[in-house]
């Protein structure tokens, strides 16, 4: 399950950077020589029971081809679904939230809002705190920070000790107004310390120290409700790799882009929500840096999930205001608040995968329950009897069944037709073929009508973007997703079935905090705004440290503003050379936000500070990793492997396919579809209509329109 391209040299001198994304179906590998250039990649199945056994075994058929490298590596950045598993399945710990008394169904109350105006009975996603654990205790802080009642502590040590009695494990402490003043909750946790000091805690005070009741204890309780388990798979990961030789840091990935150590990731779990899907798009936002593309869309299609995000002038869009578990995908308010920095992408249940079938109404359906690693698809031959996404583009000639991630896992062709017949095929009376593309063109109009909807939020102009295509089976799909969304071209890098892995080695390490100031503009003292940002930078800057103590700093600046009166903030930023911005400054550039998102600005309402955020960057001396594809010297007669039967939408019908080796295709390869491009990790597939060329990055550019 590897691909060439490796390291050079068996006794690796020198420093490597290895990068690890755990997927639903695969855990994948990328091994950067930062001195040579070079990479090689690897998947292994992901171990759902224990995902650490996973990395062990990749990291393990690593050395075995590259004896010693772990002992030179600088560092390992790790991505992981745990967070976000652990969330949907309900397998986190054994959680109590302790708040203001009177404020403990802050959960279940939400913002008395129903995200759908007209739907009386809307559901909810269950609170990850069962009523009968929480509790509240005597005390209360004013909005200003005043201490108008203490921390009964007597009460707390009596109310931690039934908790503790009970098996509670992980504890969610949410006091009103602790954004303002954290005194009472820092007493609590003094008392705990004391009493139950096996008792995990998560204040909101340290979590998110931001206004919002119900978001900041929504994502204190997520924290906590995941903080035990993280704890034991990170110490797990830990020791697995230190056996294996890894005698340097391991770095987690954070769900805003960047990176933090092994001892953050413990304390604040919910950070690294969605830290897989974020390597895919630092690895698109560099590469179109690189190319000098404007409007990227990031598709990553893997075995359990799509994510698409869209990348406007290079640069990753970051929300600060994220759910997940949404009851309706779509329905914005119907989900688990989470308040922490995320790459702002949808996620949409439908991957290779995703498990194929026909619903009450006797209509076909793909997804979004997946049949993962264990069993797997039908032709994976593990035991999986549904058929998925990955049994269809087999039986439609896409995938090679001898060549499966480089020829590591032979695939069975006859069963998952037969699968496809039974399930879908028979019961629509429809051929194993038709039934396949029914499964196919699902999927993908599936994806097209989620990303219609995200895209149509941001204000991006679809006929001028490029699709950057990625994950195991993003290329197989590209071409019938990008027509579908009107997307002219496509730009599928090597090593695309390992991207969101590739893209960790370009992450900075850093971290960002935040703090609630609730003030009009016109009444914010410089002075004042200036110690703001310093307190905030000494708070980040300590986080980023631990990580890299000897590491420069730099700061990115930021504010979450609004008009007086409005709910809702937008986010401004400040370039990282950029000093503290001065008051005048944050104004003009929320007007200059709010004119590009909405059209128009307010001249005659004043503006209003919420948050400021500060990140700190941390600038290592190792070289800048460039993400290098070392492309070959050869045209497409030379890449050409010969033919296959593959399915042609626009003649119905199987039709001769080319069939090309990826790392033999050198800058300036063309070729015209219909077309199938292959690599160990991935495979392309180029339609009739399309004419795909090599640039010299060793980059598929391919042109739907054929021109």
């Amino acid at each position: 399950m590897t691909q060439a391209q490796p390291p050079a040299g068996k006794s690796p001198p020198g420093h490597y950077l290895l990068g690890c994304d755990i997927g639903g179906t695969f855990t994948d590998f990328v091994l950067l020589d930062v001195a040579r250039g070079r990479f090689a990649v690897h998947k292994t199945l992901t171990t759902p029971h224990d995902p650490s056994q996973a990395v062990e075994q990749g990291v393990a058929d690593l050395l075995a081809r590259f004896p010693g490298f772990l002992a030179h590596t600088d560092f390992v950045i790790h991505g992981t679904t745990l967070v976000i598993n652990a969330i949907i399945e309900r397998k986190g710990a054994a959680l109590a939230l302790v708040t203001t008394a009177g404020f403990r169904d802050v959960l279940e109350m939400r913002r008395e809002i129903r995200y759908d105006i007209y739907d009386i009975g809307a559901r909810y996603p269950e609170p990850l705190v069962p009523r009968e654990w929480r509790r509240e205790l005597p005390e209360r802080v004013y909005s200003d920070g005043r201490v108008a009642t203490p921390l009964d502590e007597a009460a707390a040590a009596s109310l931690l000790d039934e908790l503790a009695a009970a098996g509670i494990e992980s504890l969610a402490v949410s006091f009103l107004h602790a954004y303002a003043n954290p005194a009472n909750e820092q007493a609590l946790a003094r008392v705990a310390a004391r009493r139950q000091p096996g008792l995990s805690l998560s204040l909101s005070s340290q979590v998110l120290p931001e206004i919002k009741e119900f978001e900041r204890t929504s994502t204190t309780a997520v924290n906590a409700y995941v903080k035990p388990i993280t704890e034991r798979y990170l110490a797990r990961l830990q020791e697995r790799l230190a056996r294996l030789g890894l005698r340097r840091r391991l770095f987690l990935m954070l769900s805003g882009g960047g990176v933090t150590a092994l001892e953050t990731a413990r304390q604040f779990p919910v950070r690294l929500i969605e830290s897989g899907p974020v390597g895919g798009v630092l690895a698109a936002a560099h590469l179109g840096r690189q190319a000098g593309l404007g409007n990227l869309v990031v598709f990553d299609l893997g075995g359990t999930t799509a994510k698409t995000c869209l990348v406007q002038d290079g640069q990753m869009p970051i929300a600060t205001e994220y759910e997940i578990d949404r009851v309706h995908r779509f329905k914005k308010g119907s989900g688990i608040p989470v308040g922490v920095p995320t790459v702002d992408l949808i996620e949409v249940g439908a991957g290779g995968g995703s498990i194929a079938g026909i619903d009450r109404m006797g209509l076909l359906q793909v997804g979004p329950q997946s049949a993962g690693a264990d069993p797997g698809p039908i032709c994976y031959a593990r035991g999986g009897t549904a058929p998925t996404v990955t049994d269809a583009d087999l039986v439609l000639g896409y995938l090679d069944a001898d060549y499966f991630l480089g020829g590591g896992m032979r695939l069975d062709r006859a069963a998952a037709e037969a699968g496809i017949a039974r399930v879908v095929g028979g019961p629509l009376g429809l051929s194993p073929l038709q039934a396949a593309w029914g499964i196919h063109e699902v999927v993908n109009e599936n994806m097209a009508a989620a990303v219609r909807m995200f895209i149509a939020e941001k204000g991006g102009d679809l006929s001028q973007a490029t699709l950057v295509a990625s994950g195991g089976a993003g290329p197989v799909h590209a071409d019938g997703f990008a027509r579908k969304l009107g997307i002219p071209r496509l730009l599928v890098p090597r090593g695309a079935g390992v991207f969101s892995a590739l893209g960790f080695l370009v992450a900075p390490v850093s971290f960002e905090v935040s703090r609630t100031r609730v003030t009009s503009l016109a009444q914010l003292e410089p002075a004042v705004l200036r110690a703001l940002y310093n307190e905030l930078e000494r708070e980040a800057g300590a986080v980023v440290a631990e990580a890299l103590p000897e590491a420069p700093l730099s700061y990115v600046r930021a504010a979450d503003l609004c008009y007086a009166g409005q709910g809702h903030t937008l986010r401004v930023t400040f370039a990282e050379e950029a000093p503290t911005p001065a008051v005048e400054a944050l104004g003009t550039r929320f007007e200059q936000e709010y004119r590009a998102r909405y059209g128009y600005a307010y001249e005659d309402l004043d503006v209003q500070l919420i948050n400021l955020r500060v990140t700190a960057v941390a600038r290592s001396d190792l070289p800048p990793v460039a993400l290098p594809f070392d492309a070959p010297a050869g045209n497409a007669a030379a890449a050409l492997k010969g033919e296959r039967p593959a399915y042609d939408p626009l003649r119905a019908e199987r039709v001769p396919h080319r069939v090309y080796a990826m790392e033999r295709l050198g800058p300036g390869a063309t070729l015209h579809g219909p077309a199938i491009v292959e690599d160990a990790m991935s495979t392309l597939v180029v339609g009739a209509r399309a004419q795909a060329r090599v640039d010299a990055r060793g980059w598929m550019l391919v042109d739907l329109d054929g021109s």
